[in-house]
């Protein structure tokens, strides 16, 4: 984490109550407390989050999330640390990677203007004062006491208001998908980045065919870890509420299921998704039972692994989220954040288009595919966005 420029700091739990102050350290205490303004000119005020950690679109959401909570409580968001990696335990901790060394500061500021703002640890005066928050958690922190204590703490004047714990992934969620939507369009990635996702889809259109100067991308999800997280998923909804899930596909079955996805212009390059681990492992057979009229390529067989190599995975990742969001056809698991944040800006870029997005996991009465467009106008983004298994054209995307 950035390093506290703040002299002063009080410490703030929120608990069962209320926004408790626990302590003060500093100097000036009288001077350094006082209202909003300071001559009739009102000053900024800085949030600071944790270390936002996870997958490229966990963090996505999370950053907004913390965006979100910035501006209900009129702060500029203090510029978060993501994580490089996906490694998050206490002995393997993620490697840390500032925001603007994924995504453009200038650019997100210029978009978001007037709704939030992302500033720099050096926005912050010398000898601010800060407070320090420690978020509830369990049963009992429900989201409605989540919403108290952040009003309670929208009445703290203090320059500085430090959420310390979880990450902001984690934290109760209050804003509707609208809202997300605006800071996932201030998020533009940094040039160098754009310039490597110009390299792959250069290479596509050299690779794909003359009759057909598009490709189809499909996020596969069959990572062992991922197989076993689904198939558990699956079991206990079973066990529990007699729900049966579809969210595990093969990887015979998400071929068959694309394949059978009759708007598809054929013959088409399709370019598979997919963890590089399974590659290294000699997962070739991926590559195998496409038929003729489908062609499919991934990383190395396109000629780009050496581009990708180059980064850690959240920038692989941010890569390929760029490469399917470009695709004539995307097709990915409902049940993934990743396949459902690319939905999500699909649908954005074209929001009638019922024939580019697919969702191989739930099929069709002809068994293909089912089509998938996001719904905007829904209250909560954990509906459209994660574990989701309410995919359908016949929606009304907010405008």
């Amino acid at each position: 984490m950035a390093k506290k420029r703040g002299v002063g700091v009080l410490v703030l739990i929120m608990a069962l109550s209320g926004c408790y102050l626990l302590g003060f350290q500093g100097k000036d205490r009288g001077d350094r407390i006082g209202g909003g303004a300071r001559h009739g000119i009102e000053r900024e005020r800085f949030l600071r989050v944790p270390q936002i950690i996870w997958g490229l679109n966990n963090q996505k959401i999370a950053l907004a999330r913390a965006a979100l909570t910035a501006r209900y409580l009129n702060r500029s968001l203090l510029m978060p640390t993501l994580s490089a990696s996906l490694s998050h335990n206490s002995s393997s901790p993620a490697q840390t990677i500032p925001f603007d060394a994924v995504f453009s500061l200038d650019s997100f500021n210029s978009r978001c203007s007037g709704f939030v703002r992302i500033a720099r640890e050096a926005d912050v005066p010398d000898g601010a004062p800060a407070v320090e928050v420690i978020k509830g958690s369990g049963r009992r922190w429900t989201a409605a006491r989540d919403l108290e204590h952040l009003e309670e703490c929208r009445r703290q004047d203090h320059e500085v208001l430090e959420i310390l714990g979880k990450n902001p992934f984690l934290w109760p969620d209050h804003w509707a998908v609208r809202e997300y939507v605006t800071i996932f369009q201030c998020l533009e990635l940094t040039s160098s980045i754009i310039s490597d996702v110009e390299y792959v889809a250069s290479r596509l259109e050299l690779a794909s065919s003359s009759r057909n100067p598009s490709y189809v991308a499909v996020h596969m999800r069959i990572e062992r870890d991922w197989m076993i997280h689904c198939r558990n998923t699956e079991k206990r909804a079973l066990e529990k509420e007699g729900k049966k899930l579809s969210i595990c596909s093969s990887k015979e079955e998400i071929i068959d299921r694309v394949r059978r996805i009759e708007s598809l212009k054929r013959p088409a390059l399709v370019y598979l998704a997919v963890a590089d681990v399974l590659l290294e492992e000699g997962e070739s057979s991926l590559l195998r039972g496409w038929g003729e009229d489908l062609v499919p390529v991934e990383k190395k067989k396109l000629g780009v692994l050496d581009r990708y190599a180059r980064h850690p995975y959240l920038i692989q990742a941010a890569i390929d989220y760029e490469i399917c969001r470009r695709a004539t056809v995307f097709v990915g698991n409902s049940f993934s954040t990743f396949s459902s944040l690319v939905v999500l800006q699909r649908t954005l870029d074209a929001p009638h288009s019922c024939e580019s997005s697919f969702a191989y996991n739930l099929v069709t009465d002809k068994g293909s595919a089912r089509p998938w467009l996001a719904d905007l106008s829904k209250a909560s983004l954990s509906e459209i966005s994660y574990e989701s298994l309410e995919v359908s054209c016949a929606v009304t995307p907010a405008p």
